[in-house]
């Protein structure tokens, strides 16, 4: 079969190769690979930023497909049924563990740069019928990570949410936090992204650039109460700033690091304010399932900003590493 195969910690070392077809063991189906999506974390992986990824690999974690064949003991599918392979396939549901989160498509398995990948069967979730593949591409990581997102805090009708950047994860949380009822209030450095977040729903925009002080606005924008929620998908350089965003008793729910990792932060604001601060890895299986059927239910459209032949991989890679220019996902597709 063909493949890309990442050879090294490098966004220059992309290789297309010619490799054996895996086969179906028990319990395993076999896919054929028809698109995929990148989060920073493929990058991180390719800059050698992100530990314990064997080089030569089949690089992304996140694809999307049809089955192709299924191994021994498999069943509830058929061949040629469109399908999501989750991120962390141990991981079928119930609470993190070392042992759930050490096999990532990608990093330690086989990502989806290749024809065919083979993956337990009980790592599938099914693509909803109105996304193509490479809109269910966009699912595993994205999605599920926003869903558990506007999940960790109570987001109703009058709840307030906010959201830095427009990126997957960013676009997402705005279309399961307004299927909600929520207000959403988002922050980026363009104001052509923003009006294209206000066609998606948002309710209040801010151009960070602009205002650096966005904390202070999204303060008066809700009359002094804060956001119920705030989605920190950006890291060490905004945190500071989000915990002061959040309302009484609110969330900060963290998951990005783009802006780094590291960060001086005052206690006193969150133990006054007792606010909840949430850290994240993608989510299980079942909630890959859920935010599907979430997806399914509401009509929900992943935002795709471009596709990518899987011959141009390397300017896929080297778009999403120039940061701040894509809004939604960047796609590669077989």
């Amino acid at each position: 079969m063909q493949a890309i195969q990442l050879t090294a910690p490098s966004l220059t070392a992309f290789r297309p190769t010619e490799l054996p077809q895996p086969q179906a063991g028990r319990g395993e189906v076999l896919l054929r690979l028809r698109a995929a999506t990148l989060n920073f974390l493929d990058v991180a992986i390719a800059t050698g930023n992100f530990a314990g990824a064997a080089f030569p690999l089949i690089p992304v974690a996140d694809g999307a497909g049809e089955v192709a064949a299924l191994g021994d003991g498999v069943s509830g599918l058929a061949v040629g049924d469109r399908v999501i392979p989750h991120f962390m396939p141990r991981w079928q549901g119930g609470a993190i563990t070392p042992h759930n989160v050490g096999a990532m498509r990608g990093v330690t398995l086989p990502g989806s740069l290749a024809e065919y990948v083979v993956v337990p069967a009980a790592s599938l979730v099914a693509l909803p019928a109105h996304l193509d593949f490479v809109q269910g591409a966009a699912l595993p990581i994205a999605a599920t990570t926003a869903w558990n997102a506007v999940r960790s805090a109570p987001v109703r009708p009058g709840s307030v949410v906010l959201l830095l950047g427009t990126g997957g994860v960013s676009l997402f949380a705005l279309q399961f936090a307004k299927a909600s009822g929520a207000t959403v209030i988002l922050a980026s450095s363009s104001d052509e992204k923003l009006e294209r977040a206000r066609r998606l729903g948002a309710d209040h925009l801010i151009n960070y650039r602009a205002t650096p002080a966005w904390d202070g606005e999204v303060l008066k924008l809700t009359g002094g109460r804060g956001a119920d929620l705030v989605v920190e998908t950006v890291g060490g350089a905004t945190i500071v700033r989000s915990l002061n965003a959040a309302a009484v008793g609110g969330t900060v729910f963290t998951v990005g690091f783009v802006g780094g990792t590291a960060a001086s932060i005052d206690l006193l604001p969150v133990i006054v304010k007792a606010l909840r601060i949430v850290g994240n890895n993608t989510g299980c299986v079942a909630d890959l399932a859920q935010a599907a059927q979430a997806i399914a239910a509401h009509g929900i459209v992943p935002v795709i900003d471009r596709v990518f032949s899987i011959d141009d991989t390397a300017e896929a890679y080297a778009e999403l590493a120039a940061g701040g220019r894509h809004f939604g996902k960047l796609a590669i597709a077989h």
